[in-house]
């Protein structure tokens, strides 16, 4: 009996251990979970705290590009003036590479176009573009924008001239054409010396009128002086087509009758060498060598 109370009294004791660890266990466990919580606790009030900062910081620099972008919009430098189209000489329109079309010629069709009235990079140039791809020397127009001050810089591409037409050798010439056949009238001359050109000599009417010419007819003249230079060594002066079945080129030594630009005209050119010294041993005054027959040649003389 007595043993039996003994095993009763060591197992309520364990009961009693057990417990007190149970409890010992939980206050623990309790322990973690409020500092776990708390840790929480924190950084929640801390990610709040961030999102507070970024939203003041977003509604800051939201307000301050807003007045930033007003103030850009709004800002002097960025507008031309109303009247940059109209006056000569001012800083708002700079014209380049304009060796043909004078620059009073561009100020006027300018005055055809309204000034921008918004910012100059949002500009649009294509109605100033169009009114000068009207000039007939104009072969492209680029125009770039500037600010403070704003202002435009127009640069053009001209076609190139490459001969000159005139009713006779002591008068100025009265149109060119351009390497793509494009004809130009006298609005536009003379030419800038640094051109050099094919003086061509011609009436303008009856079986020579230059209106007519188209590019196969320039390319055969110019043909004829690169072949006259290169079998004569000397620059060709002009081409006088007056006449168009009696054709002459002057040289520097004499003055060539080809006559008729026929299909032996080329080799007709090519007896230049050896008749050329001929002429320059001769003391009299030679009028013109004439190449126009085909298998003859023989000076006039004065």
């Amino acid at each position: 009996m007595d043993e039996e109370l003994d095993q009763t009294g060591q197992n309520e004791q364990e009961i009693e251990i057990v417990e007190e660890e149970e409890i010992v266990v939980e206050e623990q466990v309790g322990k973690r979970f409020v500092k776990k919580k708390r840790r929480e606790r924190v950084v929640r009030q801390g990610r709040l705290k961030q999102e507070r900062f970024r939203a003041v910081v977003r509604f800051f620099l939201s307000v301050g590009i807003i007045l930033g972008f007003s103030y850009f919009w709004n800002v002097k430098g960025l507008y031309m003036h109303q009247d940059s189209f109209n006056k000569v000489g001012n800083n708002a329109i700079e014209i380049i590479n304009n060796n043909i079309v004078p620059t009073h010629k561009i100020l006027m069709l300018l005055k055809n176009s309204d000034v921008p009235n918004v910012p100059i990079y949002m500009a649009r140039t294509n109605a100033i573009k169009k009114e000068l791809m009207q000039l007939d020397p104009v072969e492209n127009v680029y125009i770039r924008r500037y600010a403070f001050p704003a202002r435009m810089q127009i640069i053009l591409r001209e076609r190139t001239p490459f001969i000159t037409v005139a009713p006779d050798v002591k008068a100025p010439p009265v149109a060119f054409f351009t390497t793509d056949g494009k004809l130009i009238g006298k609005d536009f001359l003379p030419l800038n010396k640094s051109y050099k050109t094919i003086l061509v000599l011609s009436y303008g009417n009856k079986g020579n009128d230059y209106h007519k010419w188209d590019l196969k007819k320039l390319k055969e003249i110019q043909k004829i002086v690169r072949y006259i230079e290169t079998y004569s060594k000397e620059p060709v002066e002009y081409v006088d087509l007056r006449r168009s079945n009696d054709v002459y080129v002057k040289i520097n030594t004499v003055n060539i009758r080809l006559g008729k630009l026929d299909e032996s005209v080329f080799k007709r050119i090519e007896r230049i060498p050896s008749i050329l010294p001929q002429v320059k041993q001769v003391k009299t005054k030679v009028k013109y060598l004439d190449l126009s027959w085909e298998k003859v040649n023989y000076l006039k003389l004065e």
